[in-house]
């Protein structure tokens, strides 16, 4: 149950033109203008697939996207077109910036070890002084990083986007607006459930020259969450903030010594670390959404019908 999704490569779709299987995700071209994706139960950190996956992990990071592209489709195109099934969604294939658009409203991970190691401009941007972990900065900032195919993503100007032709400064300004807003209504969502939406990022693409929102948004898996009750108290005494995201997969990780540098070894996964792995990201689902959380099962001949289905349907309109 729920393990579901391990062997996805095994489909064929009609008009399939490419497949994809990446970390956590298998993705699959349908006549050079459609994406099937398929969110898997497998779970990554350190760059390193773990050996178990995590039921319903998938069902719940694909759900959660969904319901955010929908909440935010006033404010921009997005790729979706429909969720055929618990795992599965279906949208327009577009040509991808080599961007990620960062956006931090607290400084928090990667903004915080560059700011507690002295430096002062992160992505061009000047920091403010005088700042704690986690504390918010008077108004979100953008902090882009390059796409790397190999290897990790590095951090990048605006200034410096634009010289290497990665965007035009109008499609810049594009994705800035849209970059912004779009934080907006995450932080406005997350704030009905009791949250704080830290940080997260968004990508981008194009089909002619209409820009389109991309993959998966305000997921815990691409946003740092914290807990909204107790905030302000935990910062003034210097307390650690409560958060939403999978970042308690890799403090375990780091416990057991490992951090997928080489020479070490994934730690052993018990049957009853896995299940509650699974729970945490129900939790998740549950605090992200306000819902109940409603775990779906289907065998991989009923998935692979459905996407048919769908696909069908897509092409008779």
């Amino acid at each position: 149950m729920g393990g579901l999704l391990s062997r996805m490569d095994n489909f064929l779709f009609p008009q399939q033109t490419a497949f994809y299987r990446g970390k956590v995700r298998d993705v699959y071209t349908i006549n050079s203008n459609l994406l099937v994706m398929i969110a898997s139960n497998r779970i990554s950190a350190f760059d390193v697939v773990l050996p178990r996956p995590i039921p319903y992990k998938g069902q719940v990071l694909n759900q959660i996207a969904a319901r955010m592209l929908n909440a935010t489709a006033d404010i921009c195109p997005n790729w979706l077109i429909s969720t055929p099934a618990p795992n599965v969604a279906i949208g327009k294939k577009c040509n991808p910036f080599k961007l990620e658009m960062v956006v931090r409203g607290h400084l928090v991970g990667h903004a915080w070890r560059t700011y507690k190691s002295g430096v002062r401009t992160l992505c061009g941007i000047e920091l403010p002084e005088g700042l704690k972990e986690n504390d918010p900065f008077p108004t979100p900032i953008i902090t882009p990083a390059t796409k790397a195919e190999h290897g990790h993503d590095e951090d990048i100007s605006k200034e410096a986007i634009i010289a290497k032709g990665l965007a035009t400064t109008s499609e810049w300004d594009t994705l800035a607006s849209y970059t912004l807003q779009l934080f907006e209504r995450g932080k406005a969502i997350a704030a009905k459930h009791g949250l704080i939406l830290a940080d997260t990022k968004y990508e981008f693409g194009k089909i002619g020259n209409t820009i389109y929102l991309m993959d998966e948004i305000h997921t815990p898996d691409s946003s740092r969450y914290f807990y909204a009750a107790g905030f302000d108290e935990r910062q003034q005494k210097g307390e650690h903030q409560k958060q939403l995201s999978k970042e308690f997969v890799r403090e375990w990780l780091i416990a057991h010594d490992f951090m997928g540098k080489e020479g070490q070894t994934v730690p052993e996964m018990s049957d009853e670390w896995v299940q509650t792995i699974s729970n945490r990201y129900i939790e998740l689902f549950e605090k992200v959404t306000g819902e109940k959380f409603q775990p779906e099962y289907l065998t991989e001949d009923e998935t692979h019908a459905r996407i048919i289905h769908a696909l069908q349907q897509l092409n008779t309109k």
